[in-house]
């Protein structure tokens, strides 16, 4: 796959969100490392700088800005800056993400809106911003990451997994759309994987210790992002991994009624972290 990889990725125009950490600094480091230029982007500066400026010393090429996907004029600021100085946009990752997780009761609509705000409308923003410049130039591959709570419940988690379900509808969408006019789409659907995301989720009246099965069995950022550049390059609708996802989306699709039930006795252990606010509620 290295070879194939070399080939597919090099001289190309990379933008990447959400690049200062997680799968997002894994995928600016390993497509800078084919060959790709990078623009490592995230609204943490530091984090961006720190991991283009280790790019660059590598012998690689990326430019470094600080995006906050949930603004719309700082992500077509960001698109405008790569097509500007390079004449194109090949890939477009839509990465960035955050989680608020807790039972429903407890979330309050301001969390909502953030996580909305940067999972949903941080995705839209870049997907259609730069949908209308790929289909002007007749090539490009948006690549959004969703989830596999895009497609399975995601009960003590709900704001994330509605955002990743509408992640999913845009992005396959987009794909029939953009087929006739030369832009690839495609959503990467993991099951829990070991990054910041996981560490830096915000708790609504639950113990940390309900996370600690979920970090413990949770795939290394190492094994994923192979499986996900792989899937981009085989221009894969929907890049589902590991196989236990896999999996578990055809027993929910074939036997929908047993798998409610796994999920409704999932929220039940889930409960037993909540730690009841004072009214008791």
């Amino acid at each position: 796959m290295k070879l194939f990889l070399m080939e597919q990725f090099k001289d190309k125009v990379a933008v990447i969100t959400g690049g200062g950490s997680g799968i997002g600094r894994a995928l600016c480091q390993e497509i800078a490392k084919q060959g790709s230029i990078v623009f490592v982007t995230d609204i943490n500066e530091a984090n961006a700088k720190q991991v283009a400026s280790a790019i660059v010393q590598s012998g690689g090429k990326a430019h470094s800005m600080r995006v906050d996907v949930s603004k719309e004029n700082e992500v077509k600021n960001l698109i405008d800056e790569a097509v500007s100085k390079y004449g194109r946009l090949d890939y477009l990752f839509n990465n960035a993400g955050v989680a608020v997780g807790g039972d429903a009761r407890d979330i309050t609509l301001e969390q909502w809106r953030k996580v909305l705000d940067v999972n949903l409308n941080g995705v839209l923003y870049g997907s259609i911003l730069g949908y209308q410049v790929m289909a002007k130039q007749g090539f490009g591959h948006i690549v959004n990451t969703a989830s596999a709570a895009g497609f399975l419940p995601q009960p003590g988690n709900a704001p994330y997994g509605t955002s990743k379900h509408a992640v999913i509808g845009l992005s396959l969408s987009l794909r029939c759309e953009g087929a006739d006019l030369g832009v690839k789409v495609s959503a990467i659907c993991p099951g829990y994987i070991r990054t910041n995301l996981l560490d830096a989720a915000t708790l609504v009246n639950v113990s940390r210790e309900c996370m600690n099965d979920i970090v413990a069995n949770a795939m290394d950022i190492s094994q994923a992002v192979p499986i996900i550049l792989d899937g981009v390059l085989k221009n894969k609708a929907m890049i589902i991994f590991p196989m236990p996802i896999r999996v578990a989306r055809h027993l929910d699709r074939l036997f929908p009624r047993l798998t409610e039930k796994l999920w409704i006795k999932g929220m039940r252990d889930f409960r037993k972290f909540r730690q009841y606010p004072s009214s008791g509620a």
